[in-house]
This record gives C-alpha cells, sequence and structure tokens, in this order.
C-alpha cells in the first residue's frame, strides 16, 4: 500500500487552550511513528503557526486570516478545511479539536472532547455564542465518518446532545504526562509569592463556567477561617475574573489567583499541595485528575460520572454544588490523607492512562478509515 495524506486541521490551536491541545502535542508525535505509510500536514492559524511547527511531524500551512478567536477558527473548519483537503489530495482530515467541516467530503474523523456547550449552557450572554459554536460541532459530528472521544461519559453525552449513534463514536481514554519533580518547589514558586505554613489545596482549569471554581470559593468560605488552606487556583488570563468573587467572600488570604503558570511550575505546586481538588460540573476526560494522582496527591473531585470514571476509586468525591457540604469534604480529605499504600494503589491506577496507548487506539482508527476509504475507491 502506498502513502496516504492526513491533513490535520489544527485552525483552533493557539498554544493555551489547556487540555485539548495537550491531547494534540502528545498525540501527533507518536502518531507519525506508528503510521509509517502516512505524510501528516497540517493547517493552523497565524497566532499557532510556530507552537505547531514545535511538535508536528510534517508541513505546516497558515491561514493568515485565522487568528485566536473561535469565530475566525470556525469560519476556517467550516470554509477551508475541505477546499484544503481536495487540493492537497488528502485521504483523511483529522479534526482533532472538536469540530471541522460541517459537509460531507474527504473521510474525516473528528476528535469530540465533549459535549459542555450543551451540558452547561452558562449564562444568557454566553448563550447566543454558544448556540452557534454548538450546532457547528454537531453538525461537523454528525458528517463525520467516525467520532471520537475522550470518556464514555462524554460518548454517552455526545450521543444525547449531538444526535450521533454509538456506533459510530470510539472511545480512546487519554494519558497521562510522567512526573517530571523539580529540585526547589518553592524557589522556582517564590513569583507566586505563597505564604509558607501552610495546607495547599491546588485547582487548575481555565474560567468557563463548567469549571465551578466559584462553587469552591463558596465552599472555602463555609471553612472557619482558621481551616481554609491555601487555595492556588492556577490557569487564566490575568487580571483574573474571580478576583472579585475571592474579594466578595473576604478570601484575600486564603486564595492565589497566580494566573498561567510554566510547566515547571505547575509541577511544583503538585510536589507542595496536599490535595488537588476538581469541583467542575462535567469535563471531556478531567486530566488534572490523573495528573494528580499520578504525582501522589490525594483528589478530591465533584461526584460526576465523568471523574468517576477517571478518577476510579483512586479519588474522593463530593457534590461540588453544595457549598458547605463541599467545603467540608475538603476539610476532611486534608484532616484525614490517605495512607501510603492508598496512594500507591491510586499512582497505579492513574499509570494505567499513558499517552502511547491513546496512540496505538487512535492510530488504528486513522489506519482503519483510511483502509476502509482505499477499499471504497478500489
Amino acid at each position: 500500500m502506498g502513502e496516504r495524506r492526513v491533513l490535520v486541521d489544527l485552525l483552533g490551536f493557539t498554544g493555551s487552550r489547556g487540555g485539548t491541545e495537550t491531547y494534540v502535542r502528545e498525540l501527533l508525535p507518536r502518531l507519525a511513528t506508528r503510521l509509517p505509510r502516512a505524510r501528516f500536514a497540517a493547517i493552523t492559524g497565524r497566532v499557532g503557526t510556530d507552537v505547531v511547527r514545535d511538535f508536528f511531524p510534517g508541513h505546516v500551512r497558515t491561514l493568515p486570516w485565522v487568528g485566536a478567536d473561535p469565530a475566525t477558527w470556525a469560519l476556517g473548519a467550516v470554509a477551508a478545511t475541505e477546499a484544503v483537503a481536495r487540493r492537497s489530495r488528502a485521504d483523511l482530515v483529522w479534526a482533532p479539536a472538536n469540530f471541522g467541516p460541517i459537509l460531507r467530503g474527504t473521510p474525516r474523523i473528528v476528535t469530540v472532547h465533549d459535549a459542555i456547550y450543551d451540558e452547561v449552557p452558562g449564562g444568557l450572554a454566553e448563550r447566543a455564542q454558544r448556540a452557534v459554536t454548538s450546532l457547528l460541532m454537531r453538525r461537523s459530528a454528525q458528517t463525520a465518518d467516525r467520532v471520537l472521544t475522550v470518556s464514555h461519559a462524554a460518548a454517552a453525552s455526545i450521543e444525547r446532545h449531538l444526535g450521533v449513534a454509538s456506533e459510530r463514536i470510539a472511545v480512546v481514554h487519554n494519558g497521562s504526562a510522567d512526573p517530571r519533580p523539580v529540585t526547589d518547589p518553592r524557589g522556582i514558586l517564590t513569583p507566586l509569592a505563597l505564604p509558607s505554613g501552610r495546607a495547599v489545596v491546588l485547582s487548575v482549569g481555565n474560567r468557563m463556567p463548567h469549571k465551578n471554581f466559584r462553587g469552591l470559593l463558596e465552599a472555602l468560605a463555609h471553612l472557619p477561617s482558621t481551616k481554609r488552606p491555601l487555595t492556588v487556583i492556577a490557569g487564566s488570563r490575568l487580571p483574573d475574573p474571580l478576583a472579585d468573587e475571592v474579594d466578595r467572600l473576604g478570601l484575600e488570604d486564603d486564595v492565589v489567583l497566580p494566573g498561567w503558570v510554566s510547566d515547571e511550575q505547575l509541577e511544583a505546586l503538585f510536589q507542595i499541595a496536599e490535595l488537588y481538588v476538581c469541583p467542575s460540573l462535567v469535563e471531556g476526560f478531567g486530566l488534572p485528575v490523573i495528573d494528580a494522582l499520578r504525582r501522589n496527591v490525594p483528589v478530591l473531585a465533584n461526584d460526576v460520572a465523568v471523574l468517576r470514571e477517571v478518577g476510579g476509586t483512586a479519588a474522593r468525591y463530593a457534590d461540588a454544588t453544595d457549598a458547605a457540604a463541599f467545603g467540608a469534604a475538603i476539610d476532611v480529605a486534608l484532616s484525614s490523607p490517605p495512607t501510603d499504600d492508598a496512594r500507591a494503589t491510586a499512582r497505579a491506577w492513574a499509570s494505567g492512562f499513558t499517552w502511547d496507548d491513546a496512540a496505538d487506539a487512535t492510530a488504528a482508527e486513522l489506519d482503519a478509515q483510511m483502509s476502509t476509504t482505499r477499499r471504497t475507491h478500489a
């Protein structure tokens, strides 16, 4: 069998979109080794070009009119991806970041990480934009030849909200990166000005409503001031939209909002944390839960199906929509940490989620679709 061309739609890649971009960075170099007959090419916008070229195993084409904003990304996916695929005679288009073309054309696989826009529609001001995004995701998923997703909970949500039949969806769990411990975590964290001598709780994520960080802040406010841990919530551009809520609840001495942190700073935060808290209402996967468990950090997560799928019996769970109950659960988790044996079991569980396994399964899906296409056109 001869060379096969795979066009990867990375128009939404900016280097700052969290788990979806981690997925792309981890998988693509591995896919190139697993599919030696495939020649990969990518299209991206002007913001993502340099970042994509650092890891992408093939030619990268830039569409200069696609910026960091979702509107031009969506327009590029709808108007340009299929045209580029036809001109380059691609055998397959892979859209790994939730949506791509919305009409049938070149055989296509789309990875839909979640249906969060339908699960948690947000406030009134957000709903119009989310409705457009949801419509594009639905059309892209419904016209794709195959849909990949990262958890069984996400697959059920995609079937329910996007109208994709379960037999057209393949679940491939995300992996987790190996810990990269630093020698002087407190030194590396000096720019964050963290006070010493207090238990540290860590939480990470963007500030979209489904992350429920306001629920976490409400839970902390329910604790007596003498029992509050120092809580670091990383993952936002500054000024952080949570800052007003921190002030309103009187948590200025208890919550640090450092904005985006470097990979080295994040590893250092895991090293000093006594608890990782995930208050999300819904996730596609919940990668930080696995990352924390692999790094020997106990986890308290909201009691929802996807986080139980990812955390298994290695994490603790409580209702993050009940501020008093979630605050009490944080206090209990800090006052009764897991035993060494329980931590070892948690590490073993989390270590079962690997990017190599994810790459094997994803490569098999891409290969099967290209083989099907070749047989159909033979």
